[in-house]
């Protein structure tokens, strides 16, 4: 049986669980959200109407790719490190093809983001991808010719719990992080990270877009918050491009709305990169908050490339 060509993305979410299905030149077919239960099982019927659903408006069966937070072990085939702690330590790939009697393709959401910008987006064309998200949490993928890179122990790109490095007098004293340790890049490089950065120098935004736009309109806090974070990122930026070196990274997530960053964060990252010359582009991404769901749509039909 020839595979089909059409495929279905979807993103399960915290909130939300979008579906979306593109043909094969990528164009999107159709497009559905449904809330997401916080359930496991729960969590795989609802996947499993929601692709039934979209098939049955598509009138034919679609290969069916997940976005999700996370990873598969490769270890036990279990979910593990997923902030949605009711898939952790299931198996959940094994349970959602035996309920869609077909195989799937699983891969964490920043993978999902950085495979969408490498195939059809801001990356596109571009041998090595590095894909940021910069939200509610910090995440990364990496995307090599156009596979995503997941590694030996399938946590490939997760960049936000290794620490700040290059840390001065204006990073301490360290922030406290959820999985224990303090400094890691992620209570730099989060939107709640600069919120709460911002008030600790006496600010009084709201979010990390409400700083953004007073520091627009000239307010001196807002602007000094987004000095900061601006040094901040270049620096956890460098050391990506020192280790990896990518064509390309990809910024995605809330704080990459920030338009000021992309002409700050280059000239800063310079002084940290060990090379005479820095021209790697730091570029906005171009499909958005849909960049997860189309990622996981575009998992097939490539294979996952990993170092094993």
């Amino acid at each position: 049986m020839a595979r089909p060509l059409t495929r279905i993305g979807t993103d399960l979410g915290g909130t939300k669980i979008e579906a979306v299905a593109l043909d094969a030149a990528g164009r999107t077919l159709l497009r559905e959200r449904i809330a997401t239960p916080h359930d496991y099982q729960a969590s795989l019927a609802a996947l499993q109407e929601l692709v039934a659903r979209c098939e049955r408006r598509l009138g034919d069966e679609a290969t069916v790719g997940i976005s999700m937070p996370g990873a598969v072990s490769l270890a036990t085939g279990l979910i593990k490190n997923a902030n949605s702690t009711w898939l952790n330590g299931r198996p959940f790939v094994v349970d959602l093809s035996a309920r869609l009697e077909r195989p799937v393709r699983v891969a964490n959401d920043a993978n999902c983001f950085a495979l969408s910008e490498a195939i059809d987006g801001a990356a596109a064309g571009k041998s090595v991808v590095f894909g940021v998200i910069l939200g509610t949490g910090v995440g990364g993928g990496i995307v090599i010719d156009g596979k995503c890179f997941t590694g030996r122990n399938a946590i490939a790109g997760e960049w936000g719990h290794n620490g700040l490095p290059r840390i001065d007098a204006e990073d301490l004293p360290q922030p406290s992080c959820y999985c224990g340790r303090s400094g890691c890049i992620e209570t730099w490089l989060s939107g709640p990270a600069m919120l709460a950065d911002h008030h600790r120098h006496g600010g009084n935004a709201v979010d990390a877009a409400d700083i953004a736009k007073r520091a627009a309109a000239g307010d001196r806090s807002a602007n000094a918050t987004l000095q900061r974070y601006a040094r901040r990122l270049a620096k956890a930026l460098a050391s990506v491009v020192n280790l990896l070196d990518p064509d390309v990274i990809v910024l995605g997530g809330g704080v990459s709305n920030i338009d000021a960053l992309y002409a700050s964060v280059p000239a800063l990252m310079s002084a940290h990169v060990f090379s005479d010359t820095v021209t790697t582009p730091i570029v906005k991404n171009c499909h958005g908050d849909s960049s997860g769901v189309r990622g996981a749509a575009w998992l097939w039909p490539q294979e996952p490339l990993t170092s094993r």
